[in-house]
């Protein structure tokens, strides 16, 4: 028995090991490694790992183990005392890294320390679900979304020549996709043995995701150069009005594009609570109401990873058209689901607005990379970030105030996506798609 298990042992280390060194050589690769691009790829796997496990304890203590009316008034708390400071605290988040630009390592180990720490204080008061546990969500939120910000304004630090930042956000994105979906089914487990594992577990990863954030390149630090944007579109060919060095543009391009990924993010946190309560009241097609979210669940991940690996391939060129059919597919596949609502429809309308979602933000950081000068990019990408995450946030609080009729939810979110899809055509025929990069001016 002990040369068995030695030998069991033996051969699990071996497989860990070989899975290890794939992993490291697919990170490191085109460069990417030698840059410091993997690093920041398997944090963000990590980062990503911590936060399902948060979800998963969260979710089950807020969503699962009430009936659905009882649910239905947590998640609204949820929201009021989660989601409302956040809309009041993220639009500093962008500012704040401005002040920062030498402690971006220390703005991400901190959110992963702040979120272990946090973790843990959850871990003892989660199976009641108490009032305590909300201003304890509030700041894990808070926190991750710091470190989105702070994410996206350092992948173009550490890019690699032979990639481009679509090719290289895509990896992150997909990274963290896998590292989601690993850690739903360690979370579950997790929950059999008590409701505080899972964030027992996640404190784990947030320590040693604070250590790993230390040993991100100095690159990271760098803010030479840089300057602060603002989100102001400016007509080509039309002088810009405003005082030198205050307000600076990041053209009509990307105006377009974040209007577009606005309304995409939207979608996506409308159908994340709209569905959620829909599928478990009324669950479509007579399935259970645990296969009915399992199976929406499953179709968004996989359209948010299809998208991820579209964008490996996706061209910097047109980026403006790519973003504006995301749009449309989105839109005619919620209006389809709106009319014919059956299992069919409420699926497909989760893998499309996965993949819009997730090959829309790719091709708007493309955009980002083409119109806007490197002197503001890193000012950019956080500013466009953080009112990304303020759109999920609307979405998500009207898709808890409709009534649970399918038809009609989805028609108004057809509705809403509709509107902004003309509003992007509108813009997309008044800037026309460029095929090269121009010369961006700055105020």
């Amino acid at each position: 028995m002990v040369r068995t298990a030695s030998a069991a042992g033996s051969r699990t280390g071996k497989v860990v090991h070989g899975t290890g060194r794939r992993i490291r050589r697919a990170t490191s690769a085109e460069g990417a490694g030698e840059s410091g691009l993997a690093k920041l790829i398997e944090l963000h796997a990590l980062n990503s790992f911590g936060d399902m496990l948060i979800t998963v304890a969260l979710a089950s203590t807020i969503f699962f183990s009430v009936p659905t009316g009882e649910a239905r008034g947590r998640v609204a708390l949820y929201l009021l005392i989660t989601m409302a400071p956040f809309a009041l605290l993220a639009p500093v988040i962008g500012p704040l890294l401005d002040r920062l630009p030498h402690g971006r390592r220390a703005a991400m180990a901190m959110s992963m320390l702040a979120r272990a720490v946090l973790a843990w204080t959850m871990a003892g008061t989660v199976a009641g679900g108490g009032l305590a546990l909300y201003p304890e969500a509030l700041g894990v939120l808070v926190a991750s979304k710091a470190y989105g910000v702070v994410r996206s304004v350092v992948v173009p630090r550490l890019l690699p020549s032979r990639l481009s930042l679509v090719k290289a956000n895509s990896r992150v994105t997909l990274a963290g996709l896998l590292a989601t979906m690993v850690a739903a089914g360690v979370g579950g487990l997790l929950h059999l043995i008590g409701p505080g594992w899972p964030l027992r577990g996640a404190f784990l990863v947030f320590v040693v995701g604070t250590l790993m954030a230390f040993h991100l390149p100095h690159e990271v630090d760098s803010a030479k150069g840089e300057q602060r944007a603002v989100l102001h579109a400016e007509a080509h060919g039309e002088a810009a009005a405003v005082p030198k060095a205050s307000l600076r543009t990041v053209g009509p391009s990307v105006i377009l594009a974040l209007r577009a990924m606005s309304a995409l993010r939207w979608l996506v946190g409308f159908l994340v609570m709209f569905l959620a309560f829909l599928l478990r009241d009324d669950p479509i097609g007579g399935l259970q109401p645990t296969l009915a979210l399992g199976l929406v669940a499953l179709a968004a991940g996989t359209g948010n990873a299809l998208g991820s690996v579209l964008g490996s391939w996706l061209r910097t060129r047109g980026s403006e058209a790519t973003v504006t059919a995301m749009l449309l597919l989105a839109t005619c596949a919620t209006a389809a689901a709106a009319l014919w609502y059956g299992v069919v429809t409420v699926v497909v309308v989760a893998a499309a607005a996965g993949v819009a979602a997730s090959l829309g933000k790719l091709a708007l950081d493309a955009l980002i990379q083409r119109d806007v000068p490197e002197s503001v990019r890193t000012s950019a990408f956080a500013r466009s970030e953080t009112l990304l995450q303020l759109s999920w946030v609307a979405g998500g609080a009207v898709g808890i105030l409709l009534p649970l009729d399918g038809a009609l939810g989805l028609s108004v979110a057809a509705g809403v996506v509709g509107l902004v899809l003309l509003w992007t055509l509108r813009s997309l025929f008044k800037v026309g798609v460029r095929r090269r990069a121009a010369a961006p001016r700055v105020a």
